[in-house]
């Protein structure tokens, strides 16, 4: 199963702020939906809860939340108690398929404890100075850039590529 992280982050690693996105780029929107749409998605409880409700669960996903809280429930949501908690569950079959692909979508302490799982991130750069209390995990030096979409400029006028990186073996 290929386990991928999808952010979009500054070139400081910034990918959020007060629990929100500190910029719009309606196309990286567009571009995270296209790659997770039919996969499931791991994400944590802050993430989850930074969703709006109109969009909890996210629609056409299977939505797993990474929390400590044994008790917690959410409609649409599953729970698991650890990232890989999360991933096993996200590997088993549904309707009688195994999934080949599940999307790690945040927060930043989730990226950091799934990175080692991963085969593949797809990050978002945005040409952006927002400040932020949140940032990516660093990829090192066994991740390589496979793809790269190069700069474009999105409808509300930030820069931006969007880059697939790659595990070396």
């Amino acid at each position: 199963m290929n386990i991928g992280l999808i952010w979009a982050q500054t070139p400081a690693g910034v990918i959020g702020a007060d629990n929100a996105i500190p910029w719009r780029v309606p196309e990286d929107m567009a571009h995270f939906k296209a790659t997770t749409l039919g996969h499931p998605v791991v994400m944590g409880r802050r993430t989850w809860d930074s969703l709006p409700a109109r969009f909890r669960p996210l629609d056409g996903r299977r939505n797993i939340v990474v929390t400590r809280d044994p008790d917690w429930a959410a409609e649409g949501a599953e729970r698991a108690g650890s990232v890989a908690g999360a991933l096993e569950l996200a590997g088993e079959p549904q309707e009688s398929a195994f999934p080949t692909e599940v999307w790690v979508i945040g927060g930043g302490e989730i990226y950091r404890a799934a990175i080692e799982y991963a085969t593949t991130l797809s990050v978002t750069e945005v040409e952006s100075t927002a400040r932020g209390d949140v940032h990516a995990p660093v990829p090192g030096p066994e991740w390589k850039v496979t793809d790269d979409r190069g700069w474009g400029t999105s409808t509300s006028g930030l820069r931006y590529r969007i880059r697939r990186y790659t595990r070396s073996a």
